[in-house]
Order: C-alpha cells, then structure tokens, then sequence
C-alpha cells in the first residue's frame, strides 16, 4: 500500500497556522466580506447576508456519498458532498435552486459538521467536497479543525461558482487540495443578467488565476484527484456563456493541462424559461461546437 500523502491542512493544524488563519475569516466574517459582493453584515451578531442569506452558523441541506461528479473524484466509493444553503450567486437557472435560492436546509455547528466529515472518510469517500462553501468559509476551519485532530486525512474540494474574493481565497491556500471553480461568463452584460454580478468575468479570471498559483494542474493517482484544479464550463445556449472566450482564456492564463469539464446538461431551471436566449435546451450541435472551441484552445483533459 503507498504511504498516504499528508494533508497541507494537517500541517497548518499542527502548527496552530489553521487556528489564526480561522480569526482571520470570523473576521471577514463580521462586518461580512467573504464574497465581492462585500455586504458587511454583522453575521456573528445575528445578522444574515444580504445576498447570500448566510448566519453565524453554517446550514447544510444534504450530506453523504454523491457519484455523479467528475469522474476522478468519485472514484470507487464517491466524493463525500455536503451541500450548503444559500449562494453568493444568484443564478437564475440554478438548477439547485431550492437550496441556493429559497434556503432549504437546517444549521448544524462545528462538531456535527466535523463529525459529518469522519463520517464520509469512514464510508470510503475520496474527498470532502465542499459544495457552495464562500459564504461558510469560517465554519467549514472551524469544523476541520476538530475533524483534522480526529483523524481527517481526505483531499478537500472547494465546488464554487468561481465568484470568489482573493482575500478569502488567501485564507484557504494550504488548506483546500482541489479547487472546482465554473467558469461560466465572459460577457458583464450576461453576468449581470442571468446572475445579478456584473463584476462575476472580472473576479472569476483573478479568482482562478490564484486557485491554479496554489494548487497548479490537476494530479490524478490510480485514477483518484489528490490535488489541483479542475475548472466547470456550462455550455448554454446561443453562445450565452461565450465558450470561446473562457476556453481561451483558461488555456492561455492558466495552463492547456487544465482539466476541464465542459458541461452538457444545461436545462432551463427556476426562472431561465422567463427569458428567450436561456428558455431551451442545448443542442447536440452547440455542444460538440463547444468541445471543438476547447480542443483548438489546446485544452485535452476531462472532455
């Protein structure tokens, strides 16, 4: 059996660097600026999120084994998804709407959150994969470090939508194995549009940018992601997510050994059939014309 690899969050817990870098957060955290959108809600106060609808405790609407991610984190014994309510996006075709719209889900504190953590290593998952964790930054620390000083030795996956600050990305470089950051607009005006942030280009390019500075080009060993970035593509419809744009950009500002998912499975969910260029399906032809844009870019991994 190879030697497991020790964990980068091992060694920050090890030597108290997790602790501080958890103060650090509490205090983006109060007044809030975990996101871009910077809304200074006093959440350890009571305060929620303006946007988000986030409090001082995180919630959570599932937990457990998921095997319909990307192959390389599933694996044999799936990637261990958790599942935060609430989203500092506000995607208008969420697909998950209930939970990232509408606040399905219950609290749960630090030690239910490590405990649900153990649990997942214990059932055989790869990885904790933290699923719309920006605005639960501070707990998600909080917990892993009880979950590390238990025995939590899992690659840990950061699963965004790329809207991310650069000073909370700071806080989890060491921390965090795999980034899963989408990619999903060039276009301001489509950003602002389909999902309220016309800044969301702007900070996705810089957000990923750092990601691949900390974590570089996806490793994958005997078929299992251990470390690295692994970027989202949601093909939409009439070119809406400007494919070309993000290919090249990702090809050429962060490596054309990025892995990259160019996703087929866009269906007009929520409030998507409320406007015409979103209201449809994908073709079978914008699709393979979007894997073509990724091939020419010189892209060649996950698609």
């Amino acid at each position: 059996m190879p030697e497991k690899r020790r964990r980068g969050y091992q060694e920050l817990v090890a030597s108290g660097e997790l602790a501080r870098r958890l103060e650090r957060a509490k205090e983006l955290m109060n007044p809030c600026r975990l996101c871009p959108r910077v809304c200074e809600a006093r959440r350890l106060e009571g305060e929620q999120g303006t946007f988000c609808g986030g409090g001082k405790e995180a919630v959570i609407s599932s937990i457990g084994p998921h095997f319909g991610e990307e192959p390389p984190l599933v694996g044999h014994g799936g990637s261990g998804t958790i599942f935060f309510t609430g989203c500092s996006l506000g995607c208008l075709f969420c697909q998950n709407y209930t939970i990232s719209h509408l606040g399905e889900g219950m609290p749960i504190d630090a030690r239910s959150l490590a405990k649900g953590m153990l649990d997942l290593q214990s059932l055989g998952c790869h990885n904790i994969n933290f699923v719309t964790p920006t605005h639960v930054v501070p707990q998600i620390l909080e917990a892993l470090l009880i979950a590390a000083g238990d025995g939590l030795s899992l690659p840990l996956v950061y699963n965004c939508g790329g809207y991310e600050s650069l000073e909370t990305l700071a806080i989890l470089d060491g921390v965090i194995d795999i980034y899963m950051p989408d990619a999903k607009y060039w276009d301001p005006e489509i950003a602002e549009r389909y999902s309220n942030a016309p800044d969301y280009p702007e900070v996705m390019r810089a957000a990923l940018q750092e990601m691949h500075r900390q974590v570089g080009d996806l490793e994958i060993v005997s078929g299992i992601a251990e470390r690295g970035l692994l970027v989202r593509h949601l093909v939409m419809p009439n070119e809406v997510a400007s494919t070309q744009q993000v290919v090249e950009f990702i090809a050429d500002r962060l490596s054309k050994k990025t892995y990259v998912n160019i996703m087929e499975q866009y269906r007009p969910c929520y409030r998507a059939r409320e406007f015409p260029l979103i209201s449809r399906r994908l073709t079978m032809q914008e699709y393979d014309d979007a894997r073509r844009m990724a091939e020419r870019a010189g892209l060649h991994r996950g698609f």
